[in-house]
Parts: C-alpha cells; structure tokens; sequence
C-alpha cells in the first residue's frame, strides 16, 4: 500500500505531536470537542454543541456530529462551512470507494492538502464506521490512534485521557464511556459544553443505531 500519509496504529505521542503542530500553525481547531470510543460491538461518537465567536458563546446546540449514509458518522472541528464542505467532499469520495472509508479518507486527505481551493478549509473531521476510526487534517494526515479512542477540538485530550482510563477500569459500554468523558472534558474546557449529541455504530451490523441524545436544534 503506497499510502504514504496514512498511519495506522499511529501512536498516542504521535498522534497528539501532529494535532499540537496543527494548532500552532495558526489554524483554529478550538471552540468544540468530538469524541470517538470503540468497545466490544460499539462504536460511540459524540461532540458537543458550543459555538464560540471569540469570548463569546453564539450558540449553545449546535449539531456537530452527523450521520454519512447509514453506516458512518462524522465529527468536525473548526469553521462550519469549511467543514459541511469536507463533508460533502467524503460523500463523493466514499460514492467512489464504496464500504473503503479508509481509502476516500486518504484521497480526501491527497485532495485537501493538494487542491488550491481545499488547503485553505480550516477544519479537523473525525470519521468512524463499523471497523475503523480516522482523524484527517489539513496536512494530509490520516490518523488512526491506538486504543479505540480518538478526540479533537480544545476538549480533545481531556475527553481522551478519561475515555483510556475508563475503557481500563470500568465495565461500562461505549456510550457510556464516551458520555461520561465529554462530562469531564466540558468541565474544564470553557470552549466546550454538555449539550451532547451521539450517534452510535453496532459493529455486528455494520450499521448505525438511534441516537439518544440530540440538542433542540441543528
């Protein structure tokens, strides 16, 4: 596989020194958190609903977790514009590479650090389906941590650190896990809230179940 910018089972040091270089490259990734934990037969990813315009909060529930077709959910860090128009951009991909998430990651990530116009979207989207969980960055990175857990925004490495030590000490299920880390991760970031919304993938069946928690609008 001649995938030179994807590394999977990318480690933890590695993963958080590239999301560092990202926010200190003038790029604002701050303002939210998104969270993704993988354990047994599910899949929970869940983001806040905080937007912030400077010091101050202009919306409280935004939607920022979303559903791809009927079995991949997406979160996004960042400008909202710029991301809806990543989105769509995965969509195409994964139209082109269908069931493939990791191979229309890499081709998105090929075309948002080549293509004149997608270098200067100021995002981070976090992807997950039914087998893998991927990070992609306006450097062209694809990222697939190790351990089941990937976050990004301000709120990112509080969250992380919970969901790690609760999916080592604790009995409780994706969902949980991941609601219970966004807790602590709205408690000590102030770009970050509890207005929650989670989307969950049943491993076996491929396919993404109910949410359970949505803010009142989108």
């Amino acid at each position: 596989m001649s995938w030179t910018r994807c590394f999977r089972k990318a480690s933890l040091q590695y993963f958080c020194k590239r999301l560092y270089s990202y926010g200190q490259s003038g790029n604002s990734w701050h303002g939210t958190t998104i969270l993704s934990v993988r354990k047994d037969d599910q899949v929970a990813v869940v983001g806040d609903g905080q937007v912030t315009m400077g010091s101050v909060v202009v919306k409280p529930n935004a939607r920022k977790v979303r559903r791809i077709g009927d079995d991949v959910v997406a979160g996004f860090s960042g400008t909202t514009a710029d991301a809806l128009t990543l989105f769509e951009r995965l969509e195409t991909k994964m139209e082109e590479h269908p069931g493939q998430l990791l191979r229309a990651c890499v081709s998105l990530a090929k075309d948002w650090r080549t293509d004149r116009y997608l270098r200067r979207l100021d995002a981070l989207l976090l992807v997950s389906d039914a087998s893998i969980s991927l990070t992609l960055t306006g450097n062209g990175d694809v990222l697939e941590p190790e351990g089941g857990v990937v976050g990004i925004g301000s709120g990112g490495p509080f969250a992380v650190a919970a969901a790690r030590s609760l999916l080592q000490h604790s009995s409780l299920s994706a969902e949980e896990i991941a609601k219970n880390s966004m807790k602590i991760a709205a408690e000590m970031c102030i770009y970050t809230n509890a207005e929650f919304i989670i989307e969950t993938i049943d491993t076996k069946k491929g396919k993404i179940q109910s949410s359970n928690h949505r803010p009142k609008s989108t």
